[in-house]
């Protein structure tokens, strides 16, 4: 178990305590504290595939479990808000039914031995995601970042939408029998 991979497995690890922190207290602190726990689990993402590259440690394990990880923070940072009324339900559909739809293409394509690598619109769309998420987490102690979150969530959507367009497009061949 190299450290990307803890990495990976203290990401998912710390899920349930965002969300805990998230749902449990509407507190400013506590908000607060959620989006501190969301932005170093965030981080951990982008430390452990560096690590993971430049100490040549890629593993089968991290390879599946570090999009996991990803996708289970991210999507439960989305459902959180939404329940707190706190981020466009629309938006959030967009977002997860493309991860499904990405996530079921990339496993068809790796069962036929094709890896799709992530395009730029998908890095950025990752990127102004967890801008988003970061800005509306904080908002209700900073009420001057709710506006530019709800923004960058509309934008991560289109851009979700692009991505998921330019994948389907670029990868015809995983939906050929």
């Amino acid at each position: 178990m190299n450290l990307p991979n803890k990495l990976t497995i203290l990401r998912m690890i710390l899920v349930p305590v965002f969300v805990a922190l998230l749902m449990l207290t509407e507190s400013g602190a506590m908000q607060l504290l959620a989006a501190a726990v969301f932005a170093a689990a965030s981080l951990t993402d982008w430390l452990d595939g560096y690590l993971a590259r430049k100490n040549g440690q890629v593993t089968d394990f991290g390879k599946l479990m570090d999009p996991m990880a990803d996708k289970l923070l991210v999507m439960s940072a989305l459902v959180g808000l939404v329940a707190l009324g706190r981020a466009s339900w629309l938006c959030t559909m967009i977002l997860l039914a493309r991860e499904f739809f990405i996530s079921a293409v990339r496993l068809v394509a790796a069962s036929r031995g094709i890896v799709i690598a992530a395009s730029k619109v998908g890095k950025a769309k990752t990127v102004t995601q967890m801008i988003a998420i970061l800005l509306l987490l904080a908002a209700p102690s900073l009420p001057a970042l709710e506006l530019p979150g709800q923004i960058a969530l509309w934008i991560s959507a289109v851009l979700s939408a692009w991505s998921m367009i330019e994948y389907t497009v670029q990868n015809k061949e995983v939906f050929r029998t």
